[in-house]
């Protein structure tokens, strides 16, 4: 008999507070098999269901400025600071060739470099 797959289960962040930058999912979407489910949001605020008692937030969908309330944590992830900066990170500084670092590190360097032309931050290893 052959062996299922194990799946991992991933635990959801249980609180978050505002000004984190989630990932959603409009879960009816999702399951009816509809396009656009899965949005970058905000957190605006969190506040509990009086009726069931539940925590739910409200956040912003940014990519139209959209107010999304009564948001189930259940269907929330995190995105983490250290994600969206792993390219600027990790951007190999000593490499005289910019093509090799990605357009948003090769940004953060040009504006860096025209605050302060005289320092450079450190490599990070």
């Amino acid at each position: 008999m052959a062996q299922q797959p194990q799946m991992q289960a991933v635990q959801p962040k249980t609180h978050y507070i505002k000004g984190d930058m989630v990932l959603f999912r409009d879960v009816e979407r999702f399951w009816l098999g509809l396009p656009g489910h899965t949005f970058v949001g905000r957190v605006e605020r969190a506040w509990t269901h009086v009726g069931t008692g539940k925590l739910l937030y409200d956040l912003t969908e940014l990519s139209g400025n959209r107010a999304r309330a009564g948001i189930d944590p259940d269907y929330i992830r995190p995105l983490p600071a250290t994600d969206a900066m792993h390219d600027i990170d990790t951007a190999p500084l000593s490499e005289p060739d910019t093509g090799a670092m990605t357009p948003a590190a090769v940004a953060w360097l040009r504006q860096h470099l025209t605050r302060d032309s005289s320092t450079l931050p450190a490599q990070r290893a």
